[in-house]
């Protein structure tokens, strides 16, 4: 079997099952986990045979992450265009304007319907400081053409996101290394 084709309909599902074109799936929460979940979706997808992007809104180009060397070796197209974390920004201003590029990127990337899947990494920021319209995220994903999966991560998912979803789960942090002291440790963290 072509592994790009979708898989036959199994006749033993329960009555109205169907197959979906795409799926949105958001992943949220204050836990750990919500980006390697969606790389782990990446990683399958790729063994597809699918074209697959990430947009990294707060992880920018200098923050080094092997999830993107990895991507890139397997054909990822991955754009890092935040500006770190903004937490320790000097200038919210400029923040603002490369967040909001950032989301004209994705928009223009899922809009142009080539990849079959595209991560948005941390948007949930950018949509809950303002910085970049609910309204119109929410229209995209709606909107988008139908064989283009969207995976979205962030803490505080608002709700409007989580209702359009079709899968949406919620990392809960139980107990993290952090918390005692420990940094994050490279080949786990990041």
């Amino acid at each position: 079997m072509d592994l790009t084709e979708e898989p036959p309909v199994d006749h033993h599902l329960p009555e109205g099952s169907r197959n979906a074109k795409s799926l949105l799936i958001v992943n949220t929460g204050d836990g750990k986990g919500k980006s390697t979940a969606a790389f782990g979706v990446m990683l399958r997808a790729l063994a597809r045979g699918w074209k697959v992007a990430v947009v990294q809104f707060l992880k920018s180009g200098e923050w080094h992450v092997g999830e993107e060397d990895m991507g890139k070796q397997l054909g990822v197209d991955w754009w890092a265009l935040g500006e770190g974390f903004t937490w320790d920004s000097e200038d919210l201003t400029k923040d603002q304007a490369i967040a909001q590029a950032a989301w004209q990127h994705a928009r223009d990337t899922i809009n142009a319907g080539e990849h079959r899947l595209v991560i948005i990494d941390e948007i949930t920021y950018p949509i809950n400081w303002g910085w970049i319209s609910l309204h119109e995220v929410v229209a995209t994903m709606r909107d988008r053409p139908e064989r283009v999966s969207v995976v979205l991560t962030g803490r505080d998912a608002p709700q409007a996101l989580i209702d359009l979803a079709d899968t949406v789960t919620e990392m809960r942090n139980v107990k993290h290394a952090y918390d005692s002291g420990i940094v994050a440790k490279k080949g786990i963290d990041y």
